[in-house]
């Protein structure tokens, strides 16, 4: 296992680049902007590497692009209705930067963060910040880590932790999008998707939640038998007119929050051979496949990106969690430890 760094200067400060290259040679490269995943570049059915992470070639446009490409947003990933919350019947009022909601813990969201470098060494780096009491609106000090583990078989493990000094929400993911056969490949729609869900949460108009976790059998929503992921994108089925494709929050089947580690979605491309297991303790899965891409920052191939070239499986709480009293609860106290963890493994058929 090897590790190496560098830093590239941005408008913001400099932004630190760490590199894991393990013993097969398959690399995972990380951002200290907002302790994003800008590239891995893993083996297909031949042996040949190629980058299956989407980003941008200027490491500064990952600042406030829309995507939120290969970052950890946060306080509180996805959306938030109007912007409003209660905790013990104080309303809360978030900025409104996602039509009429909150989206991505605000326009300065731990995703346009340079975060802090705790830790370089082995296959781990650890990356943390100090998000302050009023941040974006959210209450309390809240200390995170993001630790990323790269492995010789190919698994990126991401372990998410926070702590509060004072009552608030809290909802952490990585936002990567998937390209199986390399990124600035094209599109991903005849990529095979399978989930293990059997529901996923219908939205309004404005992608929040309606509150029912509804079946996926008989819909365009259901994948628990592997499909691609355009067979059905152009249904007649109204959540999918409203972001033009698959942006939905699937639900965790059976999730006791015990921390159990769940296989919760594979991906796969039969060009390539290249399959990536995603595993998590969290109880949804946003599946957004890209629908809105075109028009991002160059990326690394030096291209434009277009819709669909890419998908993102975001696992995570529910969006609008704290307006759904029967959604798993995003509420983090004193003296708690938010802990979750994701993993990403890439594999080939």
């Amino acid at each position: 296992m090897a590790i190496t760094t560098k830093t590239v200067p941005s408008p913001k400060g400099d932004i630190t680049l760490v590199k894991i290259t393990n013993d097969s040679g398959a690399t995972c490269t990380l951002s200290s902007l907002g302790a994003g995943i800008v590239s891995v570049e893993v083996p297909d059915c031949k042996g040949v590497l190629a980058d299956v992470c989407l980003g941008y070639a200027d490491p500064a446009d990952y600042f406030y692009d829309g995507p939120c490409a290969g970052k950890c947003p946060g306080r509180f990933a996805n959306r938030i209705a109007r912007g409003k919350f209660s905790i013990d019947g104080h309303e809360y009022q978030l900025a409104i930067n996602n039509g009429p909601n909150a989206l991505h813990g605000g326009p300065e969201g731990f995703q346009n963060r340079i975060w802090n470098v705790e830790t370089v060494g082995g296959d781990t780096v650890i990356f943390s910040r100090l998000s302050p009491d009023g941040e974006e609106g959210y209450p309390g000090n809240l200390r995170v880590q993001a630790t990323y583990t790269w492995g010789d078989d190919n698994s990126l493990t991401l372990r998410l932790t926070a702590e509060t000094d004072a009552k608030t929400i809290v909802n952490l993911t990585n936002h990567a999008y998937w390209n199986l056969e390399g990124e600035s490949s094209g599109s991903v729609l005849d990529h095979e998707l399978w989930l293990e869900p059997t529901r996923y949460l219908p939205t309004d108009p404005t992608a929040i939640p309606l509150g029912e976790m509804a079946p996926v059998a008989d819909t365009p929503m259901d994948f628990t038998t592997p499909k691609k992921i355009g067979r059905d994108i152009k249904a007649d089925f109204e959540p999918l007119h409203i972001g033009k494709g698959y942006d939905h929050c699937w639900v965790v089947d059976d999730w006791t929050g015990d921390g159990t580690m769940r296989h919760i979605a594979t991906l796969s491309s039969s060009p390539s051979g290249r399959v990536l297991e995603v595993w998590t303790t969290q109880p949804g899965a946003q599946v957004y496949t890209g629908n809105w891409l075109a028009g991002s920052p160059i990326n690394k191939s030096g291209r434009s990106m277009e819709d669909y070239d890419g998908v993102a499986i975001e696992c995570q709480r529910m969006p609008d969690t704290p307006n759904h009293p029967n959604f798993p609860s995003a509420l983090l106290a004193p003296g708690e430890v938010y802990d979750e963890t994701i993993i990403f493994r890439f594999k080939t058929k």
